[in-house]
């Protein structure tokens, strides 16, 4: 609940102010402790989709954290070992979800392969983004903020799934309707889609036209 007061905040507030960055740091050391410790009992049960969900939001939390307060340059061994959980994370997703298409209902621990493949294919495209990153300049600009917003976006979006979808027996059954439940996650996915098309295009065109102005 935490987690999701503060990722909620971050998301509404003026973004670079104190709000943000306090509600920010909130939200990343909640996310850290909520999906290793869910990753790891999720392990003993064993519920792999789980696992595999709680190693991709931890992996997208730290690299998010990691692209606004990046280590010294000289020092890039955090941003490697990053990349190795990432795609770590990938070919757990695919073994994941391999598994489950060989069984004959197409299920692994009650879930279907293609949510493991989903999975899968987040955690490969971050990784791959990491190694681009890595082996070119520091991201700056747009792209910096960019890479910052949909990973924490991504990682708020799966931890509000997990809770108002994941959870939808503790609600009062006044409440326990899909179509109200998924009113948050949905809304987290529009907003990361504003927020990106407003970073990623429209504000690099006001800038371009502020600069031919000139």
């Amino acid at each position: 609940m935490l987690a999701l007061v503060a990722g909620a905040v971050a998301l509404s507030v003026q973004k670079g102010g104190v709000v943000h960055r306090g509600s920010g740091l909130v939200f990343v050391v909640t996310m850290v402790i909520m999906a290793a410790t869910g990753a790891a009992l999720a392990a003993f049960i064993p519920e792999r989709l789980s696992v595999l969900a709680g190693g991709l939001t931890l992996y997208l939390v730290v690299t998010s954290l990691l692209t606004v307060r990046p280590p010294p340059l000289e020092d890039r061994s955090i941003h490697w070992l990053a990349l190795a959980v990432g795609a770590g994370v990938a070919l757990l997703g695919i073994t994941f979800g391999i598994e489950a298409l060989n069984r004959e209902d197409g299920q692994l621990d009650g879930f279907p392969a293609p949510l493991y493949f989903i999975f899968a294919a987040v955690a490969a495209f971050g990784a791959l983004a990491d190694l681009r990153m890595l082996r070119s300049a520091p991201l700056a600009g747009h792209r910096r903020i960019a890479r910052h917003l949909w990973r924490m976006c991504l990682a708020l979006f799966i931890a509000t799934a997990s809770f108002f979808l994941g959870q939808a027996q503790v609600f009062p059954d006044a409440l326990r309707h899909f179509t109200l439940l998924s009113v948050p996650v949905l809304a987290v996915l529009l907003i990361m889609a504003y927020w990106l098309i407003r970073v990623l295009w429209l504000e690099p065109r006001r800038s371009r036209r502020a600069s031919q102005g000139d």
